[in-house]
């Protein structure tokens, strides 16, 4: 539904969601000339789940999908199905219209907020991590690479280059993404954060 000055997204089914990752990864994978046991070499994840990422069979954890990602030189968010970039003095993008990336085994959730994804060289994300969970250590992002985040709600642990900082709510942080970094909820009570990630040229 567009309007004079502006566009507004709309919702995806929630169907669509659940293949899109597996549909990029293969178009990226193709484009990229990369065999299925290249790309299961450069990311450390098997072929035979690569195969059945792919044909969307398996919804992978964050861990492996971050890997995915990272091996075929783009964003969780591409990979994801982000919303297009779009012309216009204003992109608005409705809650119910957010990509969301859920870890099948945790029950993390990274929602795409950016209605614009892309613009500007960052985008924004929103995270929701449930009690007692983990992301575990994510890979490296390129040089240049750096995150900003505001704890919404709960206590969140950021672990990063050796060091590990417990975040309460309403505590910020910046970080250079260039090294591997995890997220942890060690509490009893649900985290959610927004993050926004912005890349140097």
């Amino acid at each position: 539904m567009a309007e004079q000055d502006g566009n507004t997204v709309e919702p995806p089914h929630r169907d669509d969601l659940a293949g899109a990752f597996g549909a990029n990864v293969r178009r990226r994978r193709e484009e990229a000339g990369l065999t299925l046991e290249q790309l299961s070499t450069q990311s450390s994840v098997s072929r035979a789940m690569l195969s059945k990422v792919e044909r969307g069979e398996k919804s992978p954890t964050i861990g492996v999908a971050s890997r995915i990602a990272h091996a075929l030189d783009a964003s969780l968010s591409d990979l994801i199905g982000g919303a297009a970039a779009a012309s216009g003095v204003a992109v608005v993008m409705r809650k119910n219209a957010r990509p969301v990336f859920r870890d099948p085994e945790t029950g993390f959730e990274r929602h795409i907020v950016s209605a614009a994804p892309g613009a500007g060289g960052a985008e924004m994300v929103a995270h929701y991590l449930p009690a007692q969970v983990s992301t575990g250590l994510l890979p490296a992002y390129p040089p240049g690479t750096e995150k900003q985040l505001v704890v919404l709600a709960g206590t969140l642990t950021v672990a990063i280059g050796g060091i590990s900082e417990t975040l309460n709510t309403g505590d910020s942080m910046f970080f250079q993404a260039d090294a591997d970094h995890g997220f942890a909820n060690r509490t009893d009570a649900p985290c959610e954060y927004i993050m926004f990630i912005s890349r140097r040229t």
